[in-house]
């Protein structure tokens, strides 16, 4: 199955467009667990096992893990989620940028060595640095577009001159997303829950592309907001949240905790459904 094929099917199974992002983070562990790395896997297959079900996606940020020197424990974890939730699609967080042999180098990481069905790449150097990852037949790719985090603003909000008008720069990422760089359908865009008008506006541009969707939970984002700007009948959305489910709770029953936030954060996304 494609990826998008994936994403589909399990957001359909699940009832679900909410995506569980797996940023480990030991100091916020439960007790028995807390300040330790060598339990990041085990924290996090504990989520991933309480929380299949719920989700149409999970998304591991590779930076929590190769920060400990855990990335034999994100191993671990991809072959955990491959046969506890095998119809749950993964997502590479990694924002790799870089063009030719260091980018084939970097789509191999995410889809050889990690088996990823999909990662998340920066497109400042151009489609050059994008092309590598297209060459995996089935992969997806979501380009960086307008993100959740104030300074977004520095580049992303910029007018650009064009034969087109004067379109902003995620505009014209969006468009290049929708069109010429999406020749076998394997794009998609990451667009930040905090800006919602944004998210409509990448929606028109782009309407058939997923988005992938961060910033709801601890970074703010309004679920139902999101929803009514992004969903489109044949244009899914991945709405992430991490922390808010992660750490729901600091106690033993932390997996239990993040299950009923998750089950909390889907049935609000379902209801936002127009």
């Amino acid at each position: 199955m494609t990826f998008l094929d994936m994403l589909r099917d399990a957001a359909t199974q699940n009832n679900s467009m909410l995506c569980v992002g797996l940023d480990p983070e030991p100091t916020r562990f439960p007790a028995g667990m807390q300040g330790d790395p060598h339990k990041i896997y085990d924290f996090c297959a504990a989520i991933v096992d309480a929380t299949a079900d719920l989700v149409c996606a999970f998304k591991p940020q590779i930076a929590y893990f190769a920060a400990h020197g855990a990335e034999d424990q994100l191993e671990r974890l991809m072959q955990h989620m491959r046969a506890n939730a095998p119809r749950v699609p993964v997502i590479l967080d990694a924002k790799r940028g870089d063009i030719g042999s260091t980018a084939e180098q970097y789509a191999r990481e995410a889809f050889e060595r990690y088996g990823a069905d999909a990662v998340t790449l920066s497109p400042f150097m151009g489609f050059d640095s994008v092309e590598p990852y297209l060459r995996y037949p089935g992969k997806g790719a979501f380009l960086l577009c307008r993100t959740s985090n104030p300074g977004g603003d520095d580049f992303q909000n910029q007018r650009l001159a064009s034969v087109d008008g004067q379109p902003l720069l995620y505009e014209h990422i969006a468009r290049l997303a929708q069109g010429p760089w999406n020749k076998n359908g394997q794009l998609g865009l990451v667009v930040g829950a905090t800006y919602p008008a944004e998210i409509e506006r990448v929606r028109a541009i782009a309407p058939q592309v997923p988005l992938l969707i961060p910033g709801v939970g601890a970074q703010g984002g309004d679920a139902a907001a999101t929803v009514r700007a992004g969903w489109r009948k044949d244009g899914p959305i991945i709405v992430n949240s991490s922390r808010a489910i992660l750490y729901a709770s600091n106690g033993a029953d932390f997996a239990t905790a993040a299950r009923h936030e998750a089950q909390r954060t889907r049935n609000l996304l379902q209801a936002a459904i127009p």
